[in-house]
C-alpha cells in the first residue's frame, strides 16, 4: 500500500481536495447502505489492464463523504493513483480534479486529451507546485457506453435526462 511519504503523496492530497470539494457519499465507508448499496454493483478489480489495490480513504478524507450520491474509491495499479466515484444521481457535489487541485495551491495547464483503454477521450492537465508535477486526467461514463472529458458537460447532460445513472467518474494522476 502506498503511504502519504510515497512520491505520490500529492496525488492523496489530490484526494482530499476532491472530498473537500464534493462532500461525498452516504456513509463514512466505501460500504454505503439503503438504496444506494442495492445499485452498486462493487469496485472494479483493474483499469486499462493493470490490477487495482485498493487504498483506505485517510480519516480527513472520510470526514467530507457525507450527502453524496454514491461512493468513492481510492486505488493504486502500480504506477498511478486512480479515484474512482460511483455516482447514482446529477450532483453538483461531483466536481472536476482541475478544480481541486488548484483549491490545494497547485498550478495547472491544460494539456491534449488522451484516451483511456476503451477509447474514451478524458480531459488532463498538469498540476505543478514546486518541484512537484503531476499528470491528471479525467472522465465520467454512463452504463449506456456514453463518456464525457469533464465534469461540466456530463452535469448538463445528467440533469437534462440525455444519460441515466449511474455513472463512473475516473480520475487518474500519475507523477512527471
Amino acid at each position: 500500500m502506498k503511504q502519504a511519504t510515497s512520491p505520490y503523496a500529492a496525488a492523496s492530497l489530490f484526494v482530499i481536495a476532491i472530498a473537500t470539494a464534493m462532500v461525498p457519499l452516504q456513509e463514512q465507508t466505501a460500504g454505503g447502505s439503503g438504496a444506494m448499496a442495492i445499485g452498486f454493483p462493487g469496485w472494479p478489480i483493474d483499469y486499462d489492464g493493470h490490477p487495482l489495490q485498493e487504498l483506505p480513504l485517510t480519516p480527513r478524507e472520510l470526514a467530507f463523504v457525507q450527502e453524496f450520491p454514491g461512493r468513492i474509491g481510492r486505488f493504486w495499479d502500480g504506477r498511478r493513483e486512480i479515484i474512482i466515484r460511483w455516482v447514482d444521481a446529477p450532483t453538483r457535489r461531483l466536481h472536476a480534479a482541475v478544480d481541486c487541485f488548484r483549491a490545494s495551491g497547485y498550478s495547472v495547464a491544460a494539456l491534449a486529451a488522451r484516451r483511456d483503454g476503451n477509447g474514451a477521450p478524458m480531459g488532463c492537465f498538469r498540476a505543478s507546485r514546486g518541484d512537484e508535477s503531476i499528470q491528471v486526467c479525467e472522465l465520467i461514463r454512463d452504463q449506456q457506453g456514453q463518456s464525457w472529458p469533464d465534469v461540466s458537460a456530463w452535469y448538463w447532460h445528467a440533469l437534462l435526462g440525455t444519460t441515466r445513472s449511474p455513472w463512473w467518474s475516473i480520475v487518474v494522476a500519475e507523477q512527471g
